[in-house]
């Protein structure tokens, strides 16, 4: 039944991401602890964003933004991989207690991004890339921030989709490589992954068709509800751990 419950909300999950273009590892990043315990969780996730990512692009290849893509990747992919590291050098109870108080402070941090109109350029997104590559090393999910600055570039719908999806595949495809290569990511570890994004895949192509129709105040309302949720769920895990 566990492993029925990752699917389902697997699939809820990459529908919403694939509208909003983030939300995937933050709704079913908690479903993850609590089956697998956050040591697995999150290489597991690692796995499974990449497939959720990959599907993005898929679904909107030709409104990739490749400059933007190059700019953000050239120094997220290597921040990225140190972040990993970072990562499983910590116990487990301070990866819950990391990305539960990471989540809920983004709620904040995006209402004040949203009021600050930024504009951001091509070095702003290698900026930006480091930055976010290393926290992406070791939080499940930095959609929160990732979103504005593509925003603040100027990309909007599909172009935003697919090139924010372009950018954070290469930052979750060095998070996997090395947790691999440090003997996180095991076969078995590997094809719950798997089975997670396939979930994901799905729910990117099922929202194509609803990306047009959303307004902006009901994606605001659903990130901070999905954020304050899993942040207090996974806190509440750690301390009662």
């Amino acid at each position: 039944m566990g492993f029925l419950f990752v699917l389902i909300v697997g699939l809820v999950a990459g529908t919403i991401s694939g509208i909003v273009g983030t939300g995937s590892s933050i709704m079913l990043m908690p479903v993850l602890v609590y089956q697998y315990g956050p040591k697995q969780a999150v290489p597991i996730m690692a796995v499974a964003a990449v497939m959720a990512n990959l599907s993005r692009i898929l679904a909107w290849w030709r409104e990739v933004d490749w400059r933007a893509c190059a700019a953000y990747s050239v120094t997220g992919i290597p921040a990225a991989a140190l972040g990993a590291r970072t990562l499983l050098a910590l116990p487990s109870r301070a990866v819950d207690i990391a990305i539960g108080v990471f989540l809920i402070a983004m709620v904040p941090v995006r209402h004040w991004l949203a009021q600050h109109r930024l504009k951001a350029n091509l070095w702003h997104l290698m900026i930006g890339g480091a930055l976010i590559g290393y926290l992406t090393g070791i939080v499940a999910s930095t959609g929160p921030l990732s979103v504005p600055l593509f925003l603040f570039y100027g990309l909007s719908k599909g172009a935003f989709l697919a090139t924010e999806a372009a950018s954070s595949l290469g930052l979750y495809l060095s998070k996997s490589v090395t947790f691999e290569r440090f003997g996180a990511l095991t076969p078995d570890i590997a094809l719950k992954g798997l089975v997670a994004g396939a979930s994901l895949m799905a729910g990117a192509f099922i929202a194509k068709r609803f990306v047009l129709q959303m307004q902006p105040e009901s994606f605001r309302l659903i990130m901070d509800v999905i954020m304050l949720a899993a942040g207090t769920a996974l806190l509440w895990s750690a301390m009662t751990s």
